[in-house]
């Protein structure tokens, strides 16, 4: 399908989509760029990709797909350095996590949105880092999310990326920025960062108790996506601010009633709310099972 991919960022996405790319023959030759060369290293030692460099404008000549999978944080740079080499015979795209910033980020530095970038998100991922904790079947069944901005992504593209993501097993749908950022600050964003919120307050009692000592499953399970990487997440933050700190006060609110109900001793009205969250996920896991 692609005669060159080039990567930037071979981490844990972008290390996966190297390796799905390859097992589904989707590409003949992977390049791959990184800053750190211990890490690019590996991931030739793994079979992962066939080249490396630490050069995006030289990684880029003869691409026929680019795909961006560093931190949303680091985009505006990326994109700097690709307008140098820009070529409208490559499909563009990237997996960022959010998507109001990737299209900020591409106007700061073209002006106008390429025609030929296709934003993309896979909602698919691990609590592990780095191309070691990569897989050639992380997107398999799952689900991914390209949002075309209106009249401006060629179509194409669209469509190229769009086989692309199904030839790596995904099941693509289309959004708008906006309703795409939305949806993921509720269903992944504000999950991460109370993960991370609810281990750093066990933390700071740590010396106080033996609390870490005696969590079980449940306190596995439930905080087993902090995690993941720091960075990473401090950049979605950033970058979908507005959203989490909406859903963040919500979801203060909700904890400040529930608090409410305890002190008052309203053993029903916590029921309630307890039963009406185990039926919505319930339902969940059911909507799931049925895909």
């Amino acid at each position: 399908m692609f005669n060159k991919m080039c990567i930037i960022g071979v981490g844990l996405i972008g290390g996966s989509i190297a390796r799905a790319s390859r097992k589904n023959k989707l590409c003949k030759s992977i390049v791959g760029v990184g800053r750190h060369l211990e890490n690019l290293e590996k991931a030739v030692e793994l079979g992962v990709i066939d080249s490396y460099t630490t050069d995006i404008e030289r990684a880029v000549i003869g691409a026929d797909l680019v795909v961006v999978c560093t931190p949303v944080g680091s985009f505006t740079d990326v994109f700097t350095s690709l307008k140098l080499n820009w070529s409208e015979d490559c499909l563009y795209t990237d997996v960022g996590s959010t998507k109001g910033s990737v299209v900020n980020a591409l106007q700061q530095v073209f002006a106008e949105l390429p025609a030929n970038f296709v934003l993309a998100h896979p909602i698919a991922g691990s609590e592990n880092n780095g191309v070691e904790a990569s897989i050639d079947s992380l997107f398999s069944a799952k689900r991914t999310i390209i949002t075309p901005i209106g009249s401006v992504t060629n179509d194409s593209a669209i469509q190229q990326c769009k086989k692309w993501w199904e030839g790596m097993g995904a099941s693509v749908t289309e959004m708008t920025v906006e309703h795409h950022d939305e949806v993921l600050a509720a269903t992944s964003h504000l999950p991460h960062v109370i993960a991370f919120a609810l281990v750093e307050l066990l933390r700071n009692k740590e010396d106080k108790k033996d609390i870490l000592k005696y969590a079980a499953g449940g306190f596995k399970d439930f905080t087993r996506i902090a995690s993941s990487d720091p960075d990473m997440w401090a950049d979605i933050c950033m970058a979908n601010a507005n959203q989490i700190v909406g859903l963040l006060d919500e979801f203060q609110k909700l904890n400040q009633g529930i608090s409410s109900l305890i002190e008052s001793g309203d053993r029903q009205g916590l029921r309630d709310v307890f039963k009406s969250a185990q039926t919505t996920r319930n339902n969940y896991l059911k909507l799931q099972e049925n895909r």
